[in-house]
């Protein structure tokens, strides 16, 4: 079997944005057309969102691409997914919800070694104006402080 290359989409924004404060591994339930257009490289994290119905978590506006070789069995690109997680980490999280200020976000998207697509949610806050300033400015340092050790190396 043919080694495959690491497939993985991370959504940037999402660090700037949210403070992270717990991540979990979800399996997504996905048709044989979105697997095949994950492979292809045609996904987009960047407007996704995670929501409860019942007792089941799903990922909304996840941007899976069209399968270019798909025929009528084509998929929806936006359709809300269904994630599989472990019934303790899905009643923990959903209480945390609840309370005010709380929300899940797809993080990263990736192919395991087995060749199954999970996908990172994480349980974030959100940051206000003034930590989101301090972190362009830790950014902004960081690179000053890389050049200066370049030009001296």
């Amino acid at each position: 079997m043919a080694k495959q290359k690491n497939i993985e989409f991370i959504n940037r924004k999402a660090k700037f944005e949210y403070e992270f404060l717990e991540s979990v591994e979800a399996g997504i339930k996905l048709t044989g057309t979105e697997i095949k257009s994950i492979r292809g490289g045609t996904v987009n994290l960047r407007d996704a969102y995670c929501v409860f119905q019942g007792d089941e978590l799903w990922c909304r506006s996840l941007y899976i691409g069209e399968y270019k070789q798909g025929n009528v069995h084509n998929h929806e690109e936006r359709r809300p997914r269904k994630l599989l997680m472990k019934r303790q980490e899905l009643t923990k999280w959903q209480k945390k919800v609840k309370e005010k200020g709380f929300t899940i976000v797809p993080y990263r998207l990736y192919l395991n070694e087995r060749g199954l697509a999970k996908l990172e949610v994480v349980l974030v806050q959100g940051k206000k104006n003034y930590d989101k300033r301090e972190s362009i400015k830790q950014r902004e340092n960081k690179r000053a402080m890389a050049r200066v050790r370049k030009d001296y190396m």
